[in-house]
């Protein structure tokens, strides 16, 4: 495993370059992430807070966590004292749960608007619409200790190409729109996530900046 991983991650680092890498540790050891670590990866993701939080405690502490998976509103008081970037905020209601706890932990805490682009009912995210309601919502604007860097969103989990390439130009069109706006101070729109380990090179093509890779670096998962 050792060998495998120094080689794929070494290969993505370099094809994704400027892209930011974020390697999805979620389920592996953490034996795996300090390999990676020890080649240079400081950008991990996980998908579960409880698995984040104990991860967190073992490793390095400049370690960069990302959370992509879907949030609790009850689980953000466990990350918000160290997480990096959480790309999950699929509600109004979240956003305020995260300036109420970053307010009491004396921080910045910097999110993604995820929006719903697959054609899977199972996948959470914004609408058009909804993403617009923050966007233009007063009490966003009155917030002190969140930064809303970018958009986030997953494509539909099919072979059709064409199809992912469709989702992913249309989270990039609502990411420039947005980038564009004269918004508020909570708002510097600079991240685009979108990309994992089956569709990151159609995700880069079309303009994402940040990509999710798990299997493709650490090998498939038990």
């Amino acid at each position: 495993m050792s060998e495998m991983l120094t080689s794929n991650l070494t290969n993505l680092q370099e094809a994704l370059r400027p892209a930011t890498l974020v390697a999805v540790s979620k389920t592996y050891p953490t034996e795996a992430i300090q390999k990676a670590y020890a080649i240079g990866q400081r950008d991990f993701g996980e998908n579960k807070v409880q698995e984040m939080c104990d991860k967190a405690e073992q490793l390095p502490e400049d370690i960069r966590w990302h959370l992509i998976g879907h949030l609790q509103r009850n689980k953000v008081k466990y990350i918000v004292d160290f997480v990096h970037l959480i790309h999950s905020v699929d509600s109004l209601k979240l956003l305020k749960e995260i300036e109420k706890r970053a307010a009491n932990a004396e921080r910045t805490v910097n999110c993604l608007l995820q929006v719903h682009i697959a054609k899977e009912d199972t996948k959470f995210g914004l609408d058009e619409q909804e993403l617009e309601q923050i966007a233009e919502s007063t009490e966003v604007a009155k917030m002190q200790h969140v930064k809303i860097c970018g958009l986030m969103g997953m494509a539909t989990f099919t072979d059709n190409q064409a199809q992912v390439k469709s989702e992913f130009a249309y989270l990039k069109s609502l990411f420039d729109t947005l980038k564009m706006r004269n918004l508020n101070d909570v708002f510097d729109i600079k991240i685009l996530s979108m990309g994992m380990s089956g569709d990151y090179q159609i995700a880069i093509e079309q303009g994402s900046n940040m990509v999710r890779i798990g299997s493709a670096i650490f090998g498939e998962r038990n």
